[in-house]
């Protein structure tokens, strides 16, 4: 009976021009989120909206946005064209992310509405020239929005009717609080606001006080995770470090994880000594961190999304550890040096058919877990949330159980008991690769591959616009080779296979290709195997195919 009462997209007097390119993204009614904040929105109310990761929060502003914008052009004065509208994120994906899909929601009205990205600081001599143009959408970091605002090259203050603070949490996190303070200056007395995020803390309580106006507070009643039957969440207690890195082999190189996955870690050197570990043995994956230059990292989500590797390790320990206020990233730990202070793969990023996230490090806070958790059991597919828990963790395992709040007292995170002793056949494998990966090798690899992305992206830029279907030939999990690789590793002999899985498993192979033509999405599903076996027990709920 719910279901019939809810609010569809055709019931909120949206453009004709907008449900059509709201069809053919094959949404079929809006999300919780979208059916409570569009109307309020329409109706010129300011919000401050929470709603978990995943549950289509950009739509939900960019819908009323392009709505409000259209209804001017339409109806109102005639005036000269002007931005109307601003987006701030707090990185650059988020930024191209979120430019994506205002543009696939104006794909029937791109005459009427353009978008600009001005998020990326190497092209601010094209960016000028785009906004002298004056689009009707800018989208930006606050650094670069203020940027172009003291250039003179955009100008807001006689202008701008709608404006949009997406991951409302992270922008002062990210060290933007003087910028965005700043840039309010530039902005006129009156406009419409919106504060989409995925928590409310401090600060946005401050932006709240700072940006809006008598504002709509939307706090959701939904979990901030998908239920059981759409998420399983385990944890697995490892006895020494050693232990980990045993058991996440066993898991990819005997295949017991189907699909793609995500392994996160809490710094970026932990990220190439897990990586040129599994290099090892054959396992391609690849390190996405903000080392790299921007068009290397969107490429590699891209290729991810397409099916091109199964493994991508995650890095951001500038937005999951305890950032200072007021202090621009990229100066933490000695494993972080270097980073791009507006790179952020946690939150935000749309990965697609996530199937498992593996938390390899555990998290360090609560907050963390959550938002690596929502890059899995989207859109109402399946996923799994596998956590390696040290017993010296347990404390910290304990705060985040105690925020997720199992249904009836019960634990959140299921165990998943492992016997480790039907494994320990690999053990000495293990070591041997673990003694491979030093500091020395670990440094010579994020030179090599940064050294090789900016070869890339600069010599090869114009080749890959005019040939774009060769970027794809351009993988991120070729081999570092920095240490000595063992071929005899990357083979499983039959006799090391525990004899409960013998006939069960199939030892990792490598991926072939997909064509450039056509790569098949692979829809998600249960990726970790329910064996019913004296070797490996776990208890998984069913999840629906």
């Amino acid at each position: 009976m719910a279901d019939d009462e809810a609010l569809g997209f055709e019931h909120m007097g949206l453009d004709p021009r907008l449900l059509q390119a709201v069809t053919d993204l094959g949404w079929s009614r809006p999300t919780l989120i979208q059916e409570k904040a569009i109307p309020l929105a329409l109706e010129g109310k300011d919000l401050l909206a929470r709603a978990r990761t995943g549950s289509g929060k950009t739509a939900a502003y960019a819908v009323p946005m392009l709505q409000l914008l259209l209804q001017r052009k339409a109806t109102g004065p005639v005036v000269e064209q002007a931005v109307r509208g601003l987006v701030l994120v707090p990185t650059k994906e988020l930024a191209r992310q979120a430019q994506a899909m205002i543009q696939q929601l104006a794909a029937y009205c791109a005459r009427d509405i353009r978008v600009a990205n001005v998020s990326a600081a190497e092209d601010s001599a094209s960016q000028r020239a785009v906004l002298m143009e004056k689009p009707d959408i800018v989208v930006g970091t606050p650094s670069r929005i203020l940027n172009h605002l003291q250039q003179d090259s955009l100008k807001l203050r006689d202008s701008l009717e709608l404006l949009v603070m997406d991951e409302a949490d992270l922008l002062f996190s990210f060290g933007f609080e003087e910028e965005l303070k700043s840039l309010l200056c530039h902005l006129p007395r009156i406009y419409q606001a919106f504060l989409m995020s995925a928590t409310f803390n401090e600060d946005v309580q401050t932006l709240k006080e700072l940006v809006l106006h008598n504002p709509v507070t939307l706090k959701l009643q939904e979990s901030q995770l998908p239920g059981p039957e759409q998420l399983q969440q385990f944890q697995v207690v490892c006895g020494t470090e050693e232990d980990k890195f045993l058991l996440l082999y066993a898991l990819l190189k005997l295949s017991l994880i189907r699909g793609k996955s995500l392994l996160f870690v809490n710094t970026l050197e932990r990220g190439y000594r897990l990586r040129l570990f599994l290099e090892q043995f054959s396992i391609p994956a690849c390190v996405l961190n903000g080392e790299l230059p921007l068009r290397s990292r969107c490429h590699i989500i891209s290729q991810f999304n397409q099916g091109f590797y199964d493994c991508v390790i995650a890095t951001d320990a500038e937005v999951l550890g305890a950032p200072v206020k007021g202090k621009r990233q990229g100066k933490g730990p000695k494993g972080n040096r270097a980073s791009d202070p507006e790179a952020g793969v946690a939150r935000g990023i749309d990965f697609h058919h996530v199937c498992a996230v593996l938390n390899f490090d555990l998290p360090p806070t609560p907050e963390a877990y959550i938002h690596r958790a929502g890059r899995t059991a989207r859109a109402n597919n399946p996923g799994v949330v596998l956590t390696f828990v040290l017993p010296t963790e347990q404390s910290q395992l304990g705060r985040i159980e105690e925020l997720l709040g199992g249904e009836n007292g019960a634990p959140a995170l299921l165990p998943y008991q492992f016997r480790m002793e039907e494994i320990e056949g690999f053990r000495y494998r293990c070591r041997d690769a673990m003694r491979s990966v030093t500091k020395q090798a670990i440094r010579e690899a994020r030179l090599k591959e940064i050294k090789e992305e900016l070869l890339h992206s600069e010599r090869l830029k114009t080749y890959f616009e005019d040939n774009p279907r060769d970027l794809q030939l351009l993988r991120h999990d070729l081999p570092l080779h920095p240490a000595v690789v063992k071929p005899h590793l990357g083979h499983v002999p039959d006799y090391l296979v525990p004899p409960a899985l013998r006939g069960l498993v199939h030892p990792h192979k490598k991926r072939k290709k997909p064509s450039s033509k056509k790569v098949k999405k692979v829809k998600a599903q249960n990726p970790l195997r329910s064996f019913k076996h004296r070797g490996v027990k776990h208890r998984p709920r069913a999840v629906p195919s």
